[in-house]
């Protein structure tokens, strides 16, 4: 069928060729040359009969003019098509045809007057006038190809029989009778040949438009058949598709009522097609879990004709129960009115059991992770608070005068519980590293002295294994940056305190860069060790969670294996990273990215405003101290012993609340986690009480960060973390102002 189609483009596209002014002309001079044979007839019969009654001079004459004409003007036509192939110029050959046309006719014109001229009186006018017509209908045949021609040649015949019937009368000089009858009769062979040309010109239109019609209704006709052609193919297919299909196919009506059902349906189902043709799916697939509302959807977007998709229960022939997703398509005619309703339905019951047991499993995960959160925090705070009392302790007993047996032995609980602490602090920032808690606070520091302390504070571990720590590139730092100098120097502990612990002997080498960036200050710090290296396929593993370079790294250094997860994790909250580069046996480079910001002179001068005062400024404060742990109570009277304050103490949050309003402290120290009311309750009543505010620090062993939002959502200013350090401590109180209203 494509073939068919493009065979009649092909004919339309030389129909059309053949209509233009270019295949007109081409036309033209085809026919003209193809039918020179059979104008000659008319030629000799007229020469013929000159030579009967003129003379054989005449006749021959006669014939030599006409064949002539015929003779330049056929020769020129026969090469026309060539040079319109070769894309000669259409006007110059037209011109030239017309020419060649007018010369013709102006032979034929020639042998007429011949034979009036040798005609004794006028017996040879009716000749000629016949001879002329036969002319005249000779030459407006190629209107319709040849306009101008045509014209041209029975310009020329008209003008002929003009010029001799003004000869005859000039002749005779005067009209006579026979001169008007043969004027009337030109007249009347001039009008039939009008009227025979005109004829000629609306056949000649009327067969171009029927065949451009019949082209054109063929095309159609071919497309139609070839659309037929192709939708019966598609149609097959869709059947063998509807029919094979592991999909349920229902066909209903307007009104929903089914006329087909393909072989799935039944598998599905169990119903056979005999059973439910002529019935609604409603009627037959509903039980008592079925959704009436969304039973009602579907009716609804069958009446209105409208596509639609749902989830609905129904129910197999055995009564058992299943979930169906249904697909509905409205099918409409020519007319655009709903023909019939097309539903493909899908058993989803082991989909739907499936997603259940994820959901199930989704809401155990979470529950787990809640309750892992909640293990932790209790973990924290159950661990934090006596290993309040254990570095107090520890501090205040590396203040007194002891031997040093003694110290040593005050020395190694301090550092036990500061191990301690280390891993319950790394746990617990690995999960708010997990859980996007973690915050990164900027303040101006000394870059300088953070990590000069870092170094100090490595310094004797480092010199106790003869390696050698250095630092190089200080002269690159500015004198104050913004930036989390906590979470810098906890970077930094980890990633040099790594270094130092798996280096033997060696040195480890710390280099300092800076290089100033379009949003900030990038500091890059190298830390290059000459340790045991890192095989390069466990190269991004000491980077996972819980993880060493193996298990062997672990059993001979110890660690948790967070301390690298979390340093990379907070380097990249800072806007940088940590690479790392290593030889094994020869030892390893960290390089630590941070992306910092240069200190504006007002941050500067807000950050100097808000420096605490020294410790003499506590003199004569009155401190509440609310803590039901006696432990506690203890170490934070010892830290305050000098300090020269009022200190109270409160077992709960009640009695905080009432030693608040009888005392007025100017700080309360509130645990959060105490007895009959806890530290946020009391502290909501406390801020609600009349008169002078005193600050509120909340001492707590709760970590997280939603326990310090909860803090100063009630209304406490500060947030220590157990345990509690004594600077810090100090520094807190010495912010509070004398009184606040």
């Amino acid at each position: 069928m494509g073939a068919e189609i493009l065979e009649i483009d092909r004919r339309l596209a030389h129909f059309d060729r053949r209509n233009t002014p270019v295949g007109l002309l081409e036309r033209y001079a085809v026919g003209r040359v193809k039918h020179f044979l059979g104008r000659q007839v008319l030629t000799l019969t007229g020469a013929l009969s000159l030579v009967i009654l003129a003379s054989p001079q005449i006749g021959a004459l006669a014939v030599l003019l006409a064949l002539t004409g015929e003779a330049i003007d056929c020769i020129y036509l026969r090469r026309v098509p060539a040079q319109m192939a070769r894309g000669a110029s259409f006007r110059d050959a037209y011109v030239l045809s017309t020419c060649t046309a007018v010369l013709q006719g102006a032979t034929i014109a020639a042998c007429v007057c011949l034979a009036w001229f040798s005609a004794p009186g006028d017996a040879g006018m009716f000749f000629c006038l016949a001879y002329l017509t036969g002319a005249a209908i000779n030459g407006g045949v190629v209107l319709p190809f040849h306009k101008a021609a045509a014209l041209g040649r029975l310009s020329v015949y008209v003008l002929t029989v003009l010029g001799l019937f003004v000869i005859e009368v000039l002749h005779e000089h005067h009209a006579t009778i026979a001169f008007f009858y043969n004027l009337f009769g030109a007249v009347m062979m001039a009008y039939m040949v009008f009227v025979f040309i005109t004829f000629v010109q609306a056949g000649h239109r009327r067969e171009t438009r029927n065949s451009l019609n019949l082209l054109k209704q063929g095309l159609e006709l071919a497309k139609a058949n070839s659309t037929l052609q192709t939708q019966q193919s598609e149609m097959r297919r869709l059947a063998i598709v509807a029919e094979r299909a592991l999909d349920s196919v229902i066909v209903s009506d307007v009104r929903g009522r089914i006329l087909w059902v393909n072989d799935a349906f039944t598998r599905i189902t169990g119903f056979e097609p005999n059973e439910v043709v002529g019935r609604r799916p409603a009627d037959i697939l509903n039980g008592p879990d079925t959704s009436e509302e969304t039973s009602r959807e579907i009716a609804e977007a069958i009446q209105d004709g409208r596509s639609h998709r749902a989830e609905i229960i129904n129910y197999t022939k055995d009564g058992r129960r299943i979930w169906i997703e249904t697909n509905l398509a409205p099918v409409f005619d020519e007319t655009g009115n709903m023909e019939m309703v097309i539903a493909i339905e899908r058993d989803v019951t082991l989909a739907k059991q499936h997603h259940e047991e994820l959901a199930q499993a989704k809401r155990a995960a979470e529950e787990g992770e809640r309750a892992k959160a909640d293990f932790l925090a209790s973990m924290s705070h159950e661990i934090r608070t006596p290993m309040n009392g254990i570095i107090g302790m520890s501090d205040l007993l590396c203040d007194a005068d002891l031997s040093e047996e003694s110290r040593l032995y005050v020395n190694t609980i301090r550092h036990s519980a500061e191990a301690l602490l280390t891993i319950i602090n790394d746990i617990l920032d690995f999960s708010k590293l997990r859980a996007g808690e973690m915050q990164i606070n900027a303040v101006p520091f000394d870059p300088s002295d953070c990590i000069d302390g870092v170094l100090n504070l490595l310094r004797p571990e480092a010199q106790g294994k003869n390696v050698k720590l250095t630092l190089t590139g200080q002269e690159s730092l500015p004198d104050r940056i913004m930036g989390d100098d906590v979470r810098l120097r906890q970077i930094l502990v980890n990633v040099i305190g790594n270094a130092v612990k798996f280096t033997a002997h060696g040195e480890v080498a710390v280099h300092l860069d800076t290089k100033d960036k379009a949003d900030g200050l990038l500091l890059s710090i190298d830390v290059t060790d000459t340790g045991i290296g890192i095989p390069n396929d466990r190269m991004e593993r000491i980077f996972e969670q819980f993880a060493q370079a193996d298990a062997a790294t672990t059993r001979q250094f110890g660690g948790t294996g967070l301390g690298l997860s979390i340093s990379r994790g907070l380097a990249r909250r800072m806007g940088g990273d940590i690479t790392v580069f290593s030889t094994p046996g020869k030892g390893s480079c960290f390089t630590i990215t941070l992306l910092l910001q240069h200190v504006d002179d007002d941050v500067e001068q807000t950050h100097d405003a808000q420096r605490p005062p020294s410790e003499k400024a506590l003199a004569g404060m009155t401190i509440l101290l609310a803590e039901d742990n006696k432990t506690n109570r203890l170490v934070i009277a010892k830290f305050l012993r000098d300090a020269q304050v009022d200190l109270i103490a409160a077992h709960n949050g009640r009695e905080a609340v009432e030693l608040a309003s009888a005392h007025r402290p100017d700080v309360i120290l509130m645990d959060m986690s105490m007895p009959e009311m806890d530290g946020i309750d009391a502290t909501r009543v406390i801020r609600r009480q009349p008169g002078a505010q005193p600050r509120i620090i909340a001492l707590t062993a709760n970590a997280y960060q939603s326990d310090r939002d909860a803090c100063l959502e009630a209304g406490m200013d500060a947030f220590l973390t157990k345990p509690v350090r004594k600077s810090e401590l100090l520094h807190q109180i010495a912010r509070a102002p004398v009184r606040r209203t």
